[in-house]
Parts: C-alpha cells; sequence; structure tokens
C-alpha cells in the first residue's frame, strides 16, 4: 500500500499510520466507556440495584478499559506490554512486601486514628488490660497517648512511678477496663 502513495506521503507514512492507531484506540475506549455507563445505569435502574454498588463497578470498569486502552497505545508506540507487565509486578511484589514488614506500625497508627476520634479512653483515666478472665491485666493511669503507644502509669503496688508503654493495637484486641479520671477521684473520696 505504501508504494501507491505519492513520494511525500511515504516520508510520513509510518508516522501517521500508528498516529491514527493511537486515535482509533482512544476513540473506541472512550466510546466503549460511555457505553458501558449507559449500560450500567440502565441495568441500576431496571433491577433497582444501589448506586453505592454502581459507582465502583463503573469506576473499575472505566480503569480497566482505560488502562488497557494505554497498554495498546504504548505497545503501537514500541513499548512492549511484556517489559511494563514485569515492571508492574516487581513493583506490587515490592509494595506487599514493605506493606507486611510495616503492618504493625501501620496498625498502631490506624488504631491511634481510632482512639483520637472514638475516645474510649482519655489522659488521667485508669484502665486495665484484661489477658483473660483468669489472670489479672496490665492496670495504670493515661499519661500519654501518642502515634505508636499509649503510655501508662502503673499504680499496682510496688511499681507506683513505672511506666508502661502499650502498643495502640493492643487496646482493640483486649479487653480493657476503664475508669473515668473524674470517675476515680469520686470513687476515692467515697472509700
Amino acid at each position: 500500500m505504501k508504494e501507491w502513495l505519492p513520494l511525500w506521503a511515504q516520508e510520513w507514512f509510518g508516522i501517521l499510520v500508528p498516529g491514527l492507531q493511537i486515535v482509533l484506540i482512544l476513540f473506541v475506549a472512550w466510546a466503549l466507556q460511555r457505553l458501558l455507563r449507559r449500560f450500567i445505569v440502565r441495568v441500576g435502574e431496571r433491577y433497582r440495584l444501589p448506586m453505592e454498588l454502581l459507582m465502583p463497578l463503573r469506576g473499575l470498569l472505566s480503569w480497566l478499559i482505560m488502562g488497557s486502552a494505554l497498554l495498546m497505545v504504548l505497545e503501537r508506540l514500541g513499548v512492549s506490554a511484556t517489559v511494563l507487565w514485569t515492571a508492574l509486578t516487581g513493583f506490587a511484589a515490592v509494595a506487599a512486601v514493605a506493606f507486611f514488614a510495616a503492618w504493625s506500625v501501620l496498625s498502631n497508627l490506624f488504631c491511634a486514628l481510632l482512639i483520637f476520634t472514638a475516645s474510649p479512653f482519655r489522659i488521667g483515666d485508669q484502665l486495665e488490660v484484661v489477658e483473660s478472665a483468669d489472670k489479672p491485666g496490665v492496670k495504670g493511669r493515661v499519661v500519654d497517648i501518642n502515634l505508636l503507644y499509649t503510655t501508662l502509669e502503673d499504680v499496682s503496688e510496688g511499681s507506683q512511678g513505672c511506666l508502661l508503654q502499650i502498643p495502640n493495637s493492643l487496646f482493640f484486641q483486649k479487653v480493657v477496663r476503664r475508669w473515668r479520671g473524674t470517675e476515680l477521684s469520686t470513687l476515692k473520696r467515697e472509700i
């Protein structure tokens, strides 16, 4: 087909054909995305599906279509999809290992966020982290709460003044008894 074109067009043939293919790929992806969005809306209306279910499905399909189109475009530009897939899976493996290695730290950070927002206890409260029904747990007054651990001042006899640093995630894994700081002072006055 290249031979049938005039000389000036033959020079541009190697640029125009991949360029037109890229435009065609992007147009088909855009049209397919719009078609699937309309289809999802119609299915949702027909079967009365909640929008909370349809929105993530629509987003997932959009990302899948555009990701596939991007891979096709890069293939047309000379980038191997195999190389991209190898790089992506390698990155995912490294990210998974890093996430697994940092799991306890991330767990403590998330639990600290829950402690700050839900306020299961405050500074000044007295806590007991119960190990099991027959064993006494760690007991102390909350003196500090930070992103990784909560510091308790030990209130057991003979250990007063000793500081205990308990990981925040432990408060969501064990049974915790709590006496509010104001309730504690009232209780001591009554005794």
